[in-house]
């Protein structure tokens, strides 16, 4: 059991005005108690006291014999773990986390009907926007591994593969340095395919003068990574020289926006100004970035409405884009931790223009 960060989630309980929670999320049972349990449709519950008793409710496919200061409940495929939960839990409010499939919840709400209900997501949410220390240090050694893999796919990506072909090899690339699984679906985008943000690669071969998206990450040690760099093959216009150029002083400027006490929106709009003076604001068309950690995407968003401030230990995208529809898309992005005193940049890959 990570005992500091469940004593700081029942903090966040009492201030949400919560006594106890469920939590069934992977990832946030995760990172309160250091086991990864995939469960698939069997339930699988860490039931918070505001007391700060815990108990897991897992199926008995998932031993954690092994685990220390874990006070488990362990059921069969014979046995109802909603009634189980039924029993433990007290009629009081109780706070729900927004992954627990809608079929247990019911069936909690007809057995205990003086319960009363909240969203509990935010509580964890907040917790798991701050990193400490160790998780710092694993999100540095992803980012390390995902320049590794950059600076090894963009030469192949030269010879003239499919982006669909660079998808499989990005697989084995990532294999060789202990990263067995990719954060999201690799995007791999050529030429008029990259002016489309979420492209999902194809069989699109490049052609001369193709810009050329890369946004790759993987998992290493449960923690994800994420960047973006813009290449083109054999030669680049002057307009997409000159696109790449803004993105890149937008990436720089958004980056240098990053410290405690400044605003999500304030850094998106570092990055988002830049691009609307040079006269393509209506070409960028997303957020800015997002928060980052055991999942791809965390709570909260670095965007336009967002007016919270950054606080050190958040780690989030700067990820500034200008896309001109059946022409070309230039994307840059990298990793930021907050720091005390500014920020820390997790990727290092270099964001020169590159021709291939």
């Amino acid at each position: 059991m990570k005992t500091e960060r469940l004593n700081n989630v029942i903090r966040k309980m009492s201030e949400h005005g919560l006594e106890q929670m469920i939590i069934s999320s992977p990832a946030s049972i995760f990172y309160l108690i250091g086991r990864w349990i995939e469960s698939g449709e069997r339930m699988l519950v860490l039931y918070i006291n505001a007391d700060g008793k815990c108990r897991l409710i897992i199926n008995e496919l998932f031993p954690l014999e092994d685990e220390p200061g874990i006070d488990k409940i362990v059921y069969n495929d014979r046995e109802d773990p909603v009634e189980i939960l039924s029993e433990i839990i007290e009629d009081k409010k109780v706070g729900i986390d927004k992954n627990w499939p809608s079929h247990f919840l019911i069936r909690l709400m007809e057995k205990k009907r003086g319960l009363s209900f909240q969203n509990g997501s935010p509580i964890i949410d907040e917790a798991r926007m701050i990193k400490d220390a160790e998780e710092i240090q694993l999100m540095r050694e992803a980012s390390r591994v995902n320049d590794k893999v950059m600076e090894e796919i963009i030469p192949l990506i030269g010879q003239g593969y499919t982006e669909a072909r660079v998808c499989k090899l990005l697989g084995d690339i990532y294999e060789k340095y202990g990263t067995a699984s990719f954060s999201f679906h690799p995007l791999i985008a050529y030429g008029a395919n990259a002016a489309e943000p979420h492209h999902e690669s194809d069989n699109t071969a490049l052609k001369n003068s193709d810009s050329v998206i890369i946004d790759i990450g993987g998992i290493t040690k449960r923690y994800c990574s994420d960047m973006t760099r813009t290449v083109f093959f054999h030669q680049a216009s002057e307009e997409a020289k000159e696109v790449y150029n803004i993105v890149l002083e937008a990436n720089r400027r958004g980056i240098e926006a990053v410290k405690p006490g400044a605003r999500c929106c304030d850094i998106d709009m570092s990055a988002r100004k830049f691009i609307e003076d040079a006269g393509y604001g209506q070409y960028f068309i997303h957020r800015t970035g997002h928060n980052i950690g055991i999942d791809v995407h965390e709570f909260p968003d670095i965007s336009s409405v967002n007016t919270m401030e950054v606080k050190p230990g958040m780690i989030f995208s700067v990820e500034p884009g200008i896309y001109l529809p059946g022409r070309l898309g230039v994307r840059i992005e990298d990793l930021v931790v907050v720091t005390e005193s500014g920020y820390e940049v997790l990727n290092h890959y270099t964001k020169e223009l590159q021709i291939i």
